[in-house]
């Protein structure tokens, strides 16, 4: 929760900045955010090879369980689907790419951004932040109404990282493997998706 809350802190520093011109360059024209998104890139493959445990974990892991993250890239992507319908001035790409996010705000916003330009980056954003958030407020209430698996498919792709910790207190420690393969599997769906919806 208070990395979330530090993020929207820098995203309304970096508004109030734009909007009061107070960098002197168009940030926007440059290519900061190209190199941002690559070394987001390179800290993502080196947080997942640096721990040679998570591939052992994975092997101990209930195939059916296999079919966890595809459930929630599919629901997540036909939900935003759905939206499209009573947003008429959003195509149903659009609203696929911003939801294909699975709450992954920092690189999914670059991605959309640079693809569909900052209003667009701006919601994609601000909707994954608010999956995260919804995910650590509301994780006891998901257990209780839907069973253990629901805070791990609410949470997308940061089960393996931020909501971990709230999903394990919440669906007990037998289904923290579950909730880190169910975050690779989407966090690495999300640059393959999210281009893929972009560029329809």
């Amino acid at each position: 929760m208070k990395g979330s809350l530090i993020i929207i802190g820098f995203f309304i520093l970096g508004t109030l900045c734009g909007f009061f011109h107070l960098i002197p360059f168009d940030i926007s024209k440059s290519n900061i955010s190209f190199y941002a998104l690559c070394a987001l890139m390179f800290s993502v493959g080196l947080s997942v090879g640096h721990d040679p445990q998570t591939l052992k974990n994975f092997r101990s892991l209930n195939p059916r369980l296999i079919f966890l993250p595809v459930a929630t890239i599919l629901g997540t992507v036909s939900a935003a689907a759905l939206v499209s319908l009573i947003l008429p001035h959003r195509s149903a790409p659009d609203c696929m790419a911003v939801g294909a996010g699975f709450g992954y705000y920092s690189l999914s916003s670059i991605f959309i951004t640079q693809y569909k330009g900052p209003e667009l980056g701006t919601i994609a954003l601000l909707s994954n932040i608010m999956r995260e958030i919804i995910t650590l407020l509301c994780a006891p209430l998901l257990v209780r109404w839907f069973g253990n698996l629901a805070p791990i498919s609410a949470g997308g792709a940061t089960t393996m990282d931020t909501t971990l910790p709230i999903i394990t207190r919440c669906s007990g420690q037998q289904f923290v493997v579950v909730s880190i393969f169910h975050g690779f599997v989407t966090d690495f769906s999300v640059p393959f998706l999210v281009t893929f919806f972009c560029s329809i």
